[in-house]
């Protein structure tokens, strides 16, 4: 088996590319867009149309952009200067619900959803449908059951969203979005949380809109879902749009090179492997009910061990159970030699010094309300004082936190909410590197992050490792577990299958391992 070159492995697996709709007479569009903040200016003279028909993706590093140019287009943010036109005519901006009658719909990258209300519920709040005074709950019901199915969401009707797994709350929105009249449809990294299965088929459904009319806008920092979906591709930089052109005119390498300056091949930093190494923690036949059935390995010092596997393979699960925030069953962990238990996160915080930078960063990894120096400082607050907390002090390590991991904070008393995804994963990693772990476990460290983003966060970890840390990265992204790790565990149906290092870890010998084409490796208990 071989491994495919960086651009080769973006291909789209069918014999013919999209062909670009006629341009001639765009749905959407923005004319002379400008956007500032006060003195920040976050969009600059963007000119883009969009087409029914036409998948248009739209790239770019994380405040590049996209994000602010997806609120104007749907009505949410009204722009500084300039205009959006629909079917060639001047609408007024900054009007959600006029947006909306129009059939133009935004699901966001972070999920929009009653978590209290019911699937039924929220499919139609503030749409319900009526029979004279009262709700047409039948109606409503089929329509409900219908998009549903649309999008291959397999829930109850009745059940709350709270109940929901994510993938299941993804589906859920875009089904919401679609129960209405719909003639462009953005979709702000619909992908993150869902399967393989999930993914595929969401293209489907996506395609078929598109021939149906519809113009997709398809923000994404997969670009291997860029290049298998798009007809034209849009690229932002720093507010300014680059350039726009035909999917099939742009490899992945000249889109990364256009977006950030560098090329794909240049993504990850020298991998060098740890001398001597000290085995800091060995976990011996552990098993989590309905998720881990007898997991044995050993992490070294200054390691960089990746688990690979399909969602749902029991990756997460795991390590849940070795950090206390999961029970498991049966099984053993050892640190340093000397078998270690404990029921809590807090407990093997300080006796297994480990972290874990969870996969739903705003869900489990921050408190979004508060800012981004209060998040910081709240695992560790005994470092700035006992009783009363020494704000000079803080506000120094916060500075320093700041320059380390580059941070961009316009202002440090907003919300961490309105911070992009990639400095939101900074500040998370600031604040649990302030606790000085000797174990980290970052769980899908670069979901929704832009490609610039994911080169720091990569050294970062390399660095990490270099200090003579444990790392343990999972994460779905074959080309993230390839170029970052010096050894690679793959789970699948919750076990472990195989233990790969050197130049078997390469993408068909994973994925071979992890959809069951190759047989378990068999493993002796240490």
């Amino acid at each position: 088996m071989h491994s495919m070159s960086p651009d080769q492995q973006y291909l789209r697996p069918v014999e013919n590319l999209p062909q670009v709709p006629n341009e001639t007479n765009p749905i959407l569009a923005a004319k002379d867009v400008n956007k500032a903040y006060g003195p920040v200016t976050v969009l600059q003279g963007i000119n883009v149309n969009f087409v029914a028909g036409e998948i248009h993706a739209i790239v770019g590093e994380n405040g590049a952009g996209k994000s602010t140019l997806m609120k104007i287009l749907s009505g949410i943010v009204e722009p500084s200067l300039g205009q959006v036109l629909y079917e060639g005519k001047p609408v007024e901006t900054g009007n959600l619900r006029g947006m909306e009658n129009l059939g133009i719909r935004l699901i966001h990258q972070e999920l929009n959803l009653a978590e209290d209300l019911s699937v039924l519920e929220n499919l139609f709040l503030g749409e319900e449908q009526t029979w004279g005074p009262f709700l047409d709950e039948a109606r409503m019901r089929g329509k409900g059951r219908e998009v549903l199915a649309k999008v291959g969401a397999d829930v109850d009707l009745d059940a709350p969203i709270h109940d929901l797994r994510v993938s299941e709350k993804q589906l859920v929105e875009i089904a919401k979005a679609i129960a209405q009249r719909v003639t462009v449809l953005i979709l702000d990294e619909p992908t993150a949380s869902l399967t393989q299965r999930e993914t595929e088929r969401l293209f489907q459904i996506i395609e078929s809109f598109a021939k149906d009319g519809v113009a997709i806008l398809y923000v994404s920092h997969r670009l291997e879902e860029v290049k298998r979906l798009a007809h034209r591709i849009t690229i932002l930089r720093d507010g300014r749009l680059v350039t726009t052109q035909k999917a099939a005119d742009l490899s992945p390498s000249e889109i990364v090179r256009l977006m950030v300056g560098r090329n794909l091949q240049d993504l990850f930093p020298k991998k060098i492997s740890p001398e001597k190494q000290k085995i800091v923690l060995e976990v011996r036949n552990l098993s989590v009910p309905s998720h881990v059935k007898d997991a044995s390995f050993t992490l070294g010092k200054g390691e960089i061990l990746g688990f690979a596997g399909l969602i749902g393979a029991g990756r997460t699960e795991l390590w849940e159970a070795i950090l206390g925030l999961r029970k498991a069953a049966a099984g053993a962990i050892f640190k340093d030699g000397l078998r270690s238990q404990f029921t809590n996160y807090s407990d093997a915080l300080q006796r297994l010094r480990a972290v874990y930078l969870s996969e739903d960063r705003k869900g489990k990894g921050l408190v979004v309300s508060f800012d981004a120096q209060t998040n910081y400082s709240l695992l560790g607050l005994k470092r700035f004082g006992s009783w009363f907390i020494d704000q000079r002090k803080e506000r120094n390590a916060f500075r320093e936190a700041i320059e380390q991991f580059q941070i961009k904070v316009t202002d440090r008393s907003m919300p961490v909410s309105r911070l992009s995804g990639g400095n939101q994963q900074k500040v998370l990693l600031a604040k649990i590197l302030g606790l000085d772990p000797e174990i980290i476990v970052f769980d899908e460290p670069t979901r929704g992050i832009d490609v610039g983003t994911k080169v720091q966060i990569y050294h970062l970890i390399a660095s990490m490792a270099a200090q003579g840390r444990a790392c343990v990265v999972i994460s779905s992204e074959l080309l993230e577990i390839i170029g970052l790790c010096h050894r690679v565990i793959v789970m699948r149906s919750s076990r472990i299958v195989a233990s790969l290092d050197g130049s078997a870890i390469n993408e068909d010998e994973i994925m071979l391992y992890a959809t069951g084409v190759k047989s378990p490796q068999s493993f002796s208990s240490p």
